[in-house]
């Protein structure tokens, strides 16, 4: 009685959920890969029913529905999976694995998604781990994943269109989904400040691990072998904490003796590192101590760090795409246990259609960084600079490997080069393409001057006129940094690395080994870089003959360079110049 008044249930849910109809679809349902997916569900729980109970046996209450145009397919699935999971673990919830799902999302994908989880499970104990019959379909490997990582993957595809691809076959599909989709949640959770900011934050982890050294085994008393290095601009300095952290670990637990939980890993990607040390110095003071325990001056004092990072990412992931806040007893010893179900909860239950929409209008708001406009994709209708600070909603992307988007504000609807804006590289990547589109493009700003011909750097049109009207740079006299660029005069530049160019290729001549690139060059590392400018000269210093450009994309001068490393050059933008530049072989990149 209890199980069909908890089907009742479900199918009230889903009724109002659905606006009053239980997925009253026209028959057949307009979506066969759902149908197919939700069919091999049944089929494989009948499989297991028969493997477990007897051919053909099955409780007075199962409804064998298998019919994928049935408007409670999904709630019998759910239900009589409910009644074998009652068999093979016992009555009740609270028998079930800790990683049993259940009914827990307001849709019938997410539904069906998690009675695919619970079901493998089942299976996994009754039959053996990984041990199925012939006949089992099965479904994709990742629904055998975590309730975090399914929620992750599916906020990434359809929020920032991005599908992963890691490949069915890998030995540790879940381990290895987790890890590919790392750099998307940097992009996506991380603001470039915060990206900037985060040497700072991990020597405030070198802070607290002294800390809680001084705290367990006296001022200033460390074990042998520690490092202690406190420098903000060493490059080993994460590292350096990651042999401390474990170092302390040892002493305080026991040898090789870890909680729980424990990540026990640094990675490339430096905001990655970031969340894995601090999550191990929290569970360590928590183990050492007692949980939320801390030396005083403590700087680990959000209580979201405590927890998984992949469970911080679906917070944070879900708070800013789907406009909820998640709270929970900061003080609870399971507090991140709440928080990850909070998540989870609220991931599974997306918001509705107009709350969608404004939150596509915050998440792909940006802002200028001086991007030169134009009425046309190609660039060729130039329009002005958009003045730095201008707040955009990107739109559109060009096609293949374009770096133009649409844009509107509040007098104009332009193209621009999205490296010359706020918006993410990731954002970029999820915007809709212009297939089938075409949108109207005006500029009625006070900035707007044109259609004029696109800009060149090389001492015509509206950039050489905006230059001019600059202030004028002061006296100087040739040197380092300093440089002497014909019909401009002496301008102070700061000197960078090749590392500092980013390189567009256009075309390979592997036959030749070169290739035809266009060039801008930035003050920070050109991989994460916002602000860049072209490159307007490139002088070969032992002959201290000038370069011409063969071409221009997108408003940047076109060079052919030979594959591989060259020095011996004067490579300049307006404020920055290089004397050397990396371009790679086709087959590395």
């Amino acid at each position: 009685m209890r199980r069909r008044l908890l089907w009742i249930m479900l199918i009230t849910l889903l009724v109002m959920a659905t606006g009053g109809s239980v997925w009253s679809a026209p028959a057949p349902q307009q979506d066969p890969l759902f149908d197919a997916f939700t069919f091999d569900i049944r089929a494989d729980l009948e499989l297991l029913g028969n493997a477990v109970l007897g051919e053909g046996v099955r409780p007075d209450n199962w409804t064998f529905n298998a019919d994928v145009t049935s408007p409670t397919m999904v709630a019998d699935l759910w239900y009589d999976n409910e009644q074998l999971a009652n068999t093979i673990f016992g009555v009740g919830i609270v028998n079930r694995p800790l990683n049993w799902f259940s009914a827990a999302g307001s849709t019938a994908p997410i539904i069906a998604r998690n009675v695919r989880h619970d079901l493998e499970l089942a299976a996994d104990v009754a039959l053996g781990i990984n041990v199925r019959p012939p006949e089992w379909r099965g479904g994709p490997p990742l629904m055998r994943c975590d309730r975090t990582i399914q929620n992750l993957v599916d906020i990434l595809q359809r929020v920032f269109a991005v599908q992963p691809s890691t490949p069915e076959s890998v030995l540790n599909y879940c381990l290895s989904v987790a890890a590919e989709i790392e750099d998307d949640l940097v992009e996506a959770v991380f603001s470039s400040d915060q990206l900037s900011g985060l040497p700072q934050l991990i020597l405030a982890i070198r802070g607290d691990l002294e800390r809680l050294a001084d705290e367990t085994l006296g001022l200033n008393n460390r074990p042998a072998d520690w490092i202690g290095n406190r420098d903000v601009n060493s490059p080993t300095l994460a590292g350096d904490i990651y042999l401390d952290l474990e170092n302390l670990a040892d002493v305080l637990l026991g040898e090789g003796a870890r909680p729980d939980g424990w990540i026990g890993a640094i990675s490339n990607t430096p905001a990655t590192t970031y969340l894995n040390l601090r999550h191990d110095l929290e569970l360590l003071a928590d183990t050492a101590l007692a949980p939320g325990e801390r030396p005083t001056g403590w700087q680990g004092s959000e209580p979201l760090l405590r927890c998984a990072p992949l469970d911080q990412y679906l917070v944070l992931l879900v708070q800013a795409n789907y406009s909820v806040t998640l709270t929970a007893n900061a003080a609870a010893p399971d507090f991140c246990v709440l928080l990850a179900l909070a998540a989870n909860q609220a991931a599974e239950n997306p918001p509705v259609f107009d709350v969608v929409e404004t939150e596509q209008d915050e998440r792909f708001g940006a802002e200028s960084n001086f991007a030169f406009a134009y009425l046309d994709l190609a660039a060729t209708q130039y329009m002005g600079i958009m003045p730095g600070g201008t707040p955009i909603r990107a739109w559109y992307r060009g096609f293949a490997d374009s770096d133009m988007m649409f844009v509107s504000g509040d007098d104009f609807a332009v193209f621009v080069d999205y490296q010359f804006t706020t918006l993410s590289t990731l954002q970029f990547d999820s915007l809709p393409t212009l297939e089938g589109e075409n949108p109207l493009t005006f500029c009625d700003a006070v900035w707007c001057n044109g259609p004029g011909p696109t800009p060149t750097p090389t001492g015509f049109g509206a950039l050489s006129q905006l230059l001019a009207q600059a202030t004028p740079p002061a006296p100087g006299t040739p040197g380092a940094g300093v440089i002497v660029t014909p019909g401009v005069g002496i301008v102070d530049k700061v000197q960078v690395s090749w590392n500092n160019i980013r390189v567009t290729y256009l075309l390979d001549n592997p036959e030749g080994r070169t290739a035809q690139v266009a060039l801008e060059i930035c003050r920070q590392p050109a991989l994460n870089a916002t602000a860049c400018e072209p490159v307007v000269s490139v002088v070969d210093t032992a002959t201290n003959t000038q370069r011409q450009p063969i071409s221009q994309y997108n408003g940047l001068n076109v060079y052919d360079f030979r594959y591989g490393y060259s020095t011996g050059l004067l490579i300049e933008g307006a404020t920055t110049f290089s004397n050397d530049i990396w371009i790679s072989d086709p087959t590395i990149r």
